[in-house]
C-alpha cells in the first residue's frame, strides 16, 4: 500500500508498556513482529471520489494477532484508528479505489467517527519510450536543448575534429599555446588582467575601482572621476529623515488619508487561516453508501475477492434457487392451491390448466458471489425485503455456497422483521475484507436495528459461517433504520 498506515500509532504502541486491557504489543523493529491492520467503513453521501459528507467508521484494530474494538481501541481521547493523519486505502471487491486521509475525530450520538478526505490513487508514471528517449535527445543530444556537461579541456587534449588549431597546442609559442579554446565566440572567457600590460587599451570593459576617500569629491586618478559621476540614470542610495509622529490619543477617522496601502480594521468574516473543518455525515441517510478501509504498515497485494464461474448459466440458476428460498422465508411464496374436485368430461370440453403466477418481487434485492480464498469455491450473499411497516415488513439475508451435487446450501439465515429490529437486527452487506492479513476475505457485515447498529465479520469455512468479531453497539436515534 506504501502510506503513512497508522505509523505514528506503530511508535506509540512500540513506547507503551504491557498492560493488561491492551493485549499484543507490537514491539518496534522485530522482523517477526505481528501486524498491526485498522479495518473501518467509510459511508458516504453524493458521488464517489467526491462526497458531499462522509465519515469513517472504525470497527476493528489487529494487534498481536487479535482482532479488537476499532472504535475504543486505545482512545486518548480517540481511539487509534481515528489518529490525526492516519491514512486507509479505500476498497471495492478487493481493489484499491481510493485514499482517505483522516484529519480529524468526534462522537456522533457516543460513538467516534472520523472526518478527513478522499484522495484518488496514486498513478505510476509511466517509462518513456525510445521514441520519446529520441526526441528529448537523450540518445543522441546534437541538436536537443537538454543541458549537458561536458569534461573541462586541458593543456594538450587533441582537439574535437582530430585536426590542429590555435589551442591545439602547435601554435607559435603564445600565451595561448597549449591551451584549448572555446569553439562558441559567444562564451564568455574570464581573464586574469595584467597589471604591467600596456596594451590592455580597452575601455569598455568592466573594472572595479576603490571609493575615494576625499570628502569633496575632488583629486586626480580614476577613483576621482568615478564618486563626481553625474550620470543621471545612476541610481543612489538616500538615507531618509526621520518625521516624528503626531501624538493623537483616540482617532476615529483621518481626512485626507490617500495611502492605498495603510491596513484598515473591518467587521466581519475572518479570512485568516483556519482549518478547514471537512462536512460530517449525520444520522443514516437512506442515500448514504458503505465502502471498505483499510489501513495497514505491510505492503499487500490486491485480492480480487470476485468469482468467476465455469459455466455463466450456474450463477443464474443459483441465483434463482436463492431467490425462492429469500420469498420463502418472507411469506411472499402463495399458499399450494387444492387440486379441484375431478369431472367427468368429454375431451372436447377439457380447458388448459391456468400459468402458474409470476413470482413476488423482492424489495431492495442484493445478490453477491464471492470466492474468499484462492481457488475456493463460490459463496452467495442475497438480501432483500418486503414493503409495510412495522411487523409487516421483513427483511431476510442468506449465506449460501453450491454443494457437490450442484444445490444449493444455506449456511446462514437472518429473518427479522421492522418490529423487532433492536432485538433481532438485519444483517446488511458491506464486502468482503483480508481483516486478519491472511489473504483469507471475511464477510463485513453491518448489523442495523431500529435505534442502534454494530458491525460483524463472518468466516466462511467447511461448510459454515461463523460469526468471527462483532463491534459494540453504537446509537443512531430512531427513525433512521432505512
Amino acid at each position: 500500500m506504501g502510506r503513512r498506515a497508522l505509523a505514528v500509532a506503530a511508535g506509540l504502541l512500540a513506547a507503551l508498556s504491557a498492560v493488561a486491557q491492551y493485549p499484543g504489543q507490537v514491539s518496534k523493529g522485530g522482523k517477526d513482529a505481528p501486524e498491526l491492520r485498522s479495518i473501518a467503513v467509510l459511508e458516504w453521501t453524493g458521488d464517489e471520489g467526491n462526497p458531499k459528507a462522509s465519515r469513517l467508521v472504525p470497527v476493528a484494530v489487529l494487534d498481536g494477532g487479535e482482532l479488537q474494538d476499532g472504535s475504543i481501541y486505545l482512545a486518548r481521547p480517540e481511539p487509534m484508528a481515528l489518529f490525526p493523519e492516519v491514512e486507509y486505502e479505500l476498497e471495492q471487491n478487493g481493489q484499491p479505489v481510493g485514499l482517505y486521509d483522516i484529519s480529524g475525530a468526534g462522537q456522533q450520538e457516543g460513538s467516534w467517527v472520523g472526518f478527513g478526505a478522499w484522495k484518488p490513487m496514486p498513478a505510476a508514471k509511466p517509462l518513456p519510450s525510445a521514441k520519446e528517449l529520441a526526441r528529448t535527445g537523450f540518445d543522441d543530444d546534437a541538436g536537443s536543448d537538454v543541458p549537458v556537461l561536458h569534461r573541462k579541456p586541458h593543456g594538450g587534449d587533441a582537439p574535437a575534429g582530430g585536426g590542429s588549431g590555435p589551442g591545439s597546442g602547435t601554435g607559435g609559442g603564445g600565451e595561448a599555446s597549449g591551451q584549448a579554446q572555446p569553439s562558441d565566440p559567444d562564451r564568455p572567457v574570464l581573464h586574469k588582467k595584467s597589471t604591467s600590460d600596456p596594451s590592455d587599451t580597452d575601455s569598455d570593459r568592466p573594472t572595479l575601482h576603490k571609493k575615494s576617500s576625499s570628502s569633496d569629491g575632488t583629486g586626480s586618478g580614476p577613483g576621482a572621476s568615478n564618486a563626481s559621476s553625474d550620470d543621471p540614470d545612476r541610481p543612489v542610495l538616500k538615507k531618509g529623515k526621520k518625521s516624528q509622529a503626531a501624538e493623537v490619543g483616540s482617532v476615529e477617522s483621518v481626512a485626507g488619508d490617500t495611502d492605498p496601502d495603510r491596513p484598515r480594521l473591518k467587521r466581519g468574516k475572518s479570512s485568516g487561516d483556519s482549518t478547514e473543518v471537512a462536512p460530517s455525515l449525520v444520522g443514516l441517510p437512506a442515500n448514504a453508501q458503505q465502502m471498505v478501509a483499510v489501513s495497514d504498515q505491510e505492503n499487500h497485494p490486491p485480492h480480487p475477492w470476485s468469482y468467476a464461474w465455469a459455466n455463466p448459466d450456474d450463477e443464474a440458476k443459483m441465483k434463482s434457487a436463492l431467490e425462492d428460498m429469500a420469498r420463502e422465508a418472507l411469506g411472499l411464496n402463495p399458499p399450494p392451491s387444492k387440486p379441484a374436485a375431478r369431472r367427468t368430461t368429454t375431451r372436447k370440453s377439457a380447458k388448459p390448466a391456468p400459468p402458474p403466477p409470476a413470482p413476488a418481487p423482492l424489495e431492495g434485492e442484493r445478490f453477491r458471489v464471492f470466492e474468499l480464498t484462492y481457488g475456493s469455491g463460490a459463496t452467495l450473499v442475497l438480501s432483500a425485503h418486503t414493503e409495510g411497516a412495522g411487523a409487516e415488513q421483513k427483511f431476510v439475508t442468506l449465506i449460501a455456497q453450491p454443494d457437490l451435487y450442484g444445490n444449493v446450501q444455506v449456511l446462514k439465515k437472518n429473518v427479522t422483521d421492522g418490529a423487532h429490529l433492536d432485538e433481532k437486527p438485519r444483517m446488511r452487506l458491506v464486502d468482503a475484507v483480508d481483516a486478519l492479513a491472511d489473504n483469507r476475505g471475511e464477510l463485513l457485515f453491518e448489523l442495523r436495528g431500529a435505534t442502534q447498529r454494530q458491525f460483524a465479520l463472518y468466516r466462511v469455512l467447511r461448510g459454515q459461517a461463523e460469526q468471527l468479531f462483532v463491534t459494540g453497539p453504537g446509537q443512531f436515534g430512531a427513525g433512521n433504520s432505512q
